[in-house]
């Protein structure tokens, strides 16, 4: 598991043999402690983190990044010694478990262990593509000085990272404590490992046929993550049968060679011309594999369906093959390195959907408190079988089904205080561009304050006229809120809103002279004929369409600034904005 994670699909290809293998041996595994998380107590691993040990300090990874004396003058400016100092490496979460929080009590875990096992510091590597040092720095690890460098193994810059255990463990000091605690419970010897791990075998092969670990469906209503299968890996290729033979699959659909020959055309239209010359193509791509094997199977859980797919880079080039002439492949490969924070899943979930479509990020963040109900079918994009269901999980799914390798993370509980620094800052990295769709006017003020002091964009569509709504605190830190339409307000003045404050503050943010006749017309009708704000379908495609033209611009670094803009349909396209005599 360890090295095939590393492999990460052959972006770092020195984790894989010749032969298709993965391979991650290192003398460091024996003398060291291994932390293995999973679904169940024995189940197939889903997270793993390693602690070595001083006894094995002549080992530590970190020594050989960093070369024996520079290790030692590192530990010497903190007044450390070898004997005192463990070593923490090999953090490492399964693709589709990535969003279960394993990564936060892993890394915890280890930390709680050195502790109790007396440690005076930890010392390990990071690297630097994926976020992975800024989310270590959140346990109280710091970057030491002069130590980025690129390791070409790992194809990213890699920094050595150092904690110290007389400081608090950063924001999760509380769990580190509890874990401390709780630290010999975790301690197993090989032995009962290999006897725990037969006998649950043998229970398993008494209950008959079973769903691989990692693959059943899960209990309630809030699945919404696909599971990746890559059949070159055999432990994948074991757990893809035994969900094909558990029952829970409704249907798989295989179009891997008509999608092997978009992707060779796409690469170069002029095959187009000869069907002999688009076949030879495929077989070369192919290099000597089935299809059957080649590429990725997804699994999407909620839907009971499977879907053979390219390798996720040839899909996304495939899939966005149309975009160019708009969006250049250089771009395209831009844009997927982007994160962005949806607040909204109403009007913000044909935001949502249609950044997917597009590929303006490769990377979300969703909160949305609220369920689907009946009288939202007028505009969202859903079907009677999401009712009850959460805002969120609906978009989650509906992005995944369009692109299953969209890291998407869930606020299914909406944005509170004590979320609103993690969905702006936290997991793996800040985001790049808020999409601000909400209808509580605490929120809206308390994540541009966020998004200000962090100098993140803000775009907003208002379902009226086609108000498209830009704020570019990434180029103007000073910028005022909401362009200055509420004065100094500021959030805290917001909270506990009476129903009809609640209205005249949400009129004064998008403007109670510029709303539209039919807008104003219902505004005074809301709670006594009308049950709420009037949306139609129309107006919330249109926003997604809007919101998604200006954070491609601003993702790009194109010329996009702030201020409000206005493309009203009705305006528009009245019989004097005609174009023929």
């Amino acid at each position: 598991m360890r090295a095939r994670i590393l492999y990460d699909r052959g972006r770092r290809p020195d984790f894989r043999t010749p032969d298709g293998l993965y391979a991650d041996d290192q003398n460091l595994d024996f003398g060291a402690w291994h932390f293995f998380a999973g679904r169940t107590p024995h189940g197939h691993p889903l997270g793993y983190v390693r602690l070595s040990t001083p006894e094995t300090s002549e080992l530590f990874q970190s020594r050989a990044f960093l070369g024996s004396e520079r290790f030692e003058e590192v530990l010497r400016a903190h007044g450390l010694g070898a004997a005192e100092t463990f070593e923490h490496s090999r953090l490492v979460v399964e693709h589709h478990a990535r969003k279960l929080g394993l990564g936060v009590h892993l890394n915890a875990v280890a930390i709680a262990a050195a502790q109790h096992l007396g440690a005076k510091a930890m010392i390990g590597t990071s690297g630097t593509a994926d976020g992975q040092d800024r989310f270590h720095e959140r346990f109280g690890f710091r970057p030491v000085a002069g130590t980025r460098r690129y390791v070409e193994q790992y194809t990213e810059d890699v920094v050595a990272m150092l904690y110290r255990l007389v400081e608090p463990a950063g924001e999760y000091r509380d769990l580190v404590e509890r874990l401390e605690e709780d630290f010999p419970a975790f301690v197993t010897t090989a032995e009962q490992m290999r006897t725990d791990a037969a006998r649950a075998g043998h229970e398993r092969g008494e209950r008959g046929r079973s769903a691989p670990t990692g693959t059943a469906r899960p209990d309630g209503l809030d699945c919404w993550q696909p599971v990746l299968f890559d059949l070159g890996c055999e432990r994948d290729g074991a757990d893809f049968a035994a969900l094909l033979a558990s029952g829970q699959v409704r249907e798989v659909l295989d179009t891997i060679e008509d999608q092997l020959k978009e992707l060779v055309t796409s690469r170069d239209p002029g095959l187009r011309r000869s069907a002999e010359a688009v076949d030879q193509a495929v077989t070369e791509q192919l290099a000597g594999g089935g299809p059957g094997e080649y590429g990725t199977w997804v699994w999407y859980p909620w839907s009971g369906r499977v879907v053979h797919l390219l390798p996720r880079d040839e899909f996304r080039l495939v899939r966005t093959d149309r975009n160019r002439g708009r969006i250049e492949r250089p771009q395209q490969r831009q844009l997927f390195e982007r994160r962005v924070g949806i607040i909204g899943l109403s009007v913000g979930s044909s935001a949502a959907l249609t950044f997917a479509m597009e590929g303006l990020a490769g990377a979300f963040r969703l909160a949305d408190f609220d369920t689907l109900s009946l009288s939202n079918l007028n505009r969202l994009r859903a079907g009677v079988h999401h009712l009850g269901l959460n805002k969120c999980v609906i978009a989650a799914r509906q992005m995944a089904e369009i692109d299953p390798w969209l890291d998407i993370e869930i606020y299914p509980g909406g944005l509170t205080d004590d979320l609103m620094e993690r969905f702006f800052t936290g997991g793996a990295g800040p985001i790049d561009l808020l999409v601000e769709e909400c209808d509580t006017p605490y929120v809206k003020l308390a994540a541009r304050e966020h998004a200000r002091a962090l100098r993140i964009p803000v775009v907003m569509d208002a379902n009226d006229r086609g108000m498209l709504d830009i704020e570019r605190f990434d180029l103007e830190p000073q910028r005022p809120l909401l362009h200055g339409l509420l004065g100094r307000t500021t959030a805290q003045d917001l909270a506990d809103l009476t129903h009809q404050e609640t209205v005249d503050t949400i009129l004064a943010m998008v403007g109670r002279d510029t709303i539209s006749a039919d807008m104003a017309a219902a505004i005074p009708r809301i709670g006594t004929t009308l049950s709420s704000w009037p949306q139609l379908a129309s107006g919330v495609a249109l926003g997604g369409a809007l919101t998604a033209e200006a954070a491609r611009r601003i993702l790009l670094g194109m010329p996009r600034p702030s201020g409000r803009f206005y493309a009203d349909l009705e305006a528009l396209t009245s019989a004097d904005r005609s174009t023929l005599t």
